[in-house]
């Protein structure tokens, strides 16, 4: 009693000091609440910031097409135009009429603002007409005298007083004089310019006549000479009395299209002189050709449109029907038009009464069906060269123009995520290819390469990091010594701080050069390294146990260190002899000619092994934490019981660490995942799907770094660079959410132990 009593005398909790501790002690301590709390909101809030931005950037992709009528004027000509075209700053629409006239009417105001002339023969009529395509605005008019003449139109763009003044041109790159190629009127025609020739098919009463203008250039004069010749036609079953509506060539002039007879039209091959007759199920309506004269689209009166171009099988090219569109038409219709888009592998589709459709051929969509008249029905159709006006001429003389949106048509879920059958490709593939030199390029957008390569790079990258950084844990924590296990982990941990660029550029410089020359050693040390290192621990525990008993316990792995690099060089040694024997002096060369299987210096293997270096600490780092926090008594009672160390690290110590190993495994997959710099570096980069160790690939991360400088600002590209970017934000946010599920689950399990 005496000394408690001395006790309280000596301390007084009571006394002013002591409350004004306790007093600074609690408003410290919510203060230290408060600020944790916020900081917790505030990475919450963060990540859900970045979440609604990645939708704010992603959301716009799916927006559907909108159209709204802009104006409406009555045409002070009584000619209706036989050819419509719309300049790019949609300020002039072009009307060529059957006279000659080329007018140019204001879309602002639909008065008349220019008029030029074509310079038809006094005596000629204008029978028919022909365009190169709307991009390369060149078209060609047939005469009734046989003859053809050929213009394009341009605009001359200046700025007088500091406004814009579009003054319209006709050039005429053959010269005016009209080319003769037939006896009798002209009454189709179809055109195509390319850099070696001219060609020119024309049908008159009398059957198909072909002729080319090949340019002879002379390099000494610099001067092109242009030589007619005939074109070479086979002889082709054609409907009684029928004059084809539609004569097309494809963009080299190797493929002529004519239509036949009402539902049938032929392929012919120039080259070979072959013929394929395609029958429709019902009669065709329009055919025109898509963005860069590749494929041929086929529009029916039911509505259907079909895409056909040409593809290598059984050694010889032949047209094939890709891909059908199904139009929104209740009953068959007559004059269905179709005009495609001069920037997009986009197209319209109009009939008479002005029922429109917006297809997209790559996204295999129509993006919108609207209801464009009222009355009269539909003479001619344009679309404005960045597909955002569509100007209709009417039959009763009225022009009416039509706002269009329709940013992001080529985005649809079969073009992201499924095989397409792109122009020029023998099958349908998962293609990444977002860019190229010309307009007339098909984007392919594919996002199952990139989701692909990145499960791939984070596939072998574990394969490699999650045994070595568990096992090592393992042994580091539950039966290293301490002093050595104070010296191991930090320099382990430290192997994070190196950076991942330095990494990769270790890998793609050094690495995957040494990896292609010693091959055979690679995979000796795979081999002979595990049976290596059993094989010393067996000769170890054979020794005399006073020779054991010289080494001090959880030493041990230190003995193996010389044993791993004496293996590893007896494996590079030995490398050129294992060639020499096994694989014909050169395995690459074997795994490529013997086995067939393809072999990049830049591949998965390479990236296995940088990443999985680069992920080993991590995992390592929290597997050890977890496996050394794991209370000694219950270590002490399981040896008490009888059980040996390894007994009890599998038994015992695992299942109690096993939430957090399992949470150093997820971290380590997370990071495998959103690396950049190692796989950017030493993959090659290459956006394949393909399994092949041997084969590079393309991740999500990677091509984000590679692409998002220099996509343009609000492109089609470059939000699906956001898309790309969100959904590696959605994997990494499910397999976060499955591995906290998990780590719970364990962590009931285990956690009564």
């Amino acid at each position: 009693m005496t000394a408690n009593h001395n006790i309280q005398q000596a301390v007084d909790f009571n006394s002013p000091k002591v409350a004004r501790y306790n007093h600074w002690r609690k408003i410290k301590d919510s203060i230290a609440k408060y600020l944790i709390a916020v900081g917790g909101i505030g990475v919450i809030g963060a990540i859900l910031l970045i979440f609604l931005y990645l939708l704010y950037e992603v959301v716009p992709l799916f927006q559907s097409a909108k159209i709204k009528p802009l104006a409406e004027y009555q045409l002070q000509s009584e000619q209706r135009s036989i050819y419509l075209a719309v300049e790019e700053q949609n300020e002039l629409a072009l009307r060529l009429l059957p006279d000659g006239r080329v007018e140019y009417v204001n879309i602002d105001s639909g008065k008349p603002a220019y008029e030029l002339a074509l310079p038809v023969p006094d005596g000629s009529q204008i029978t028919s007409f022909a365009l190169n395509s709307d991009e390369s605005r060149m078209f060609a008019v047939g005469l009734d005298t046989g003859g053809v003449l050929i213009a394009k139109h341009n605009y001359k763009i200046t700025y007088p007083d500091d406004k814009r003044l579009i003054t319209p041109e006709l050039e005429f790159p053959y010269g005016e004089d009209v080319i003769e190629i037939a006896d009798a009127a002209i009454l189709n025609l179809g055109l195509r310019d390319s850099e070696e020739a001219l060609t020119l098919v024309a049908a008159t009463q009398q059957g198909l006549i072909g002729k080319q203008l090949v340019k002879e250039e002379d390099f000494i004069m610099e001067t092109v000479e242009i030589v007619q010749e005939d074109l070479s036609l086979p002889n082709l079953t054609i409907a009684q009395g029928f004059i084809p509506k539609h004569l097309l060539l494809d963009v080299d002039g190797r493929f002529l299209f004519v239509q036949t007879s009402e539902d049938t039209f032929a392929s012919i091959n120039l080259h070979s002189q072959t013929a394929v007759y395609e029958k429709q199920s019902a009669p065709i309506a329009d055919m025109q050709m898509l963005l860069g004269d590749i494929s041929l689209l086929v529009a029916l009166n039911t509505g259907r449109v079909s895409q056909w171009f040409a593809v290598r099988g059984n050694d010889q090219i032949q047209i094939k029907e890709i891909r059908d569109f199904k139009g929104d038409l209740s009953a068959p219709a007559k004059g269905i038009e179709l005009t495609s888009e001069q920037r997009r592998k986009g197209f319209a589709s109009i009939t008479e009464s002005g029922d429109l459709t917006l297809f997209h051929a790559t996204a295999q969509t129509d993006v919108l069906n609207a209801k464009l008249l009222e009355k009269g029905t539909v003479d001619q159709m344009a679309l404005s060269p960045r597909a955002d006006r569509i100007v209709i001429e009417t039959n009763d003389g009225r022009l009416l123009v039509f706002d269009v949106k329709n940013k992001h048509p080529e985005v649809s879920f079969y073009s992201l995520w499924q095989k397409v059958w792109y122009e020029s490709y023998d099958e349908p593939k998962y293609v990444w290819q977002s860019s190229a030199s010309s307009n007339d390029f098909e984007p392919k957008m594919s996002l199952t390469p990139l989701s692909f390569g990145t499960l791939k790079a984070a596939f072998y990258a574990m394969i490699l990091a999650a045994p070595l950084a568990i096992l090592g844990a393992i042994y580091t924590a539950y039966f290293m010594t301490p002093v050595m296990r104070r010296k191991i982990k930090p320099l382990i941990e430290l192997m994070e701080a190196l950076p991942t660029v330095i990494l990769g550029f270790l890998a793609g410089l050094w690495l995957a050069p040494f990896m292609e020359d010693h091959l055979a050693a690679i995979f000796s040390i795979l081999l002979v390294l595990p049976f290596g290192v059993i094989l010393f621990g067996f000769l170890m525990s054979r020794l005399p146990m006073r020779l054991q008993n010289t080494i001090s316990q959880g030493w041990h792995g230190f003995l193996l260190i010389p044993v791993i690099l004496l293996l590893i060089s007896f494996c590079i040694m030995i490398s050129p002899l294992l060639e020499q024997w096994f694989f014909n002096g050169n395995m690459r060369l074997w795994l490529s000619n013997d086995l067939g299987i393809p072999f990049d210096q830049r591949n998965a293997m390479v990236v296995g092994l940088a990443m999985g270096f680069a992920v080993i600490p991590t995992i390592f780092s929290i597997a050890e934490d977890a496996i050394f926090s794991v209370p000694k008594h219950l270590s002490y009672g399981s040896l008490a019981l009888g059980a040996t160390p390894w007994q009890t690290m599998v038994g015992v110590v695992l299942p109690t660490a096993s939430p957090g190993i399992f949470s150093g495994l997820m971290i380590g997959l997370g990071r495998a995942v959103g690396e950049t710099m190692i796989v950017l570096m030493a993959t090659g980069n290459t956006p394949i799907m393909d399994l092949n160790i041997f084969e590079g690939m393309r991740t999500l991360a990677a091509n984000l770094a590679v692409e998002v400088p220099e996509a343009e600002v609000d492109s089609t590209h470059y939000r699906i660079l956001f898309l790309a970017a969100f959904v590696l934000f959605l994997f990494t946010f499910v397999v976060n959410t499955l591995a906290e599920v998990v780590r719970q689950n364990l962590r009931k399990k285990y956690g009564s132990l």
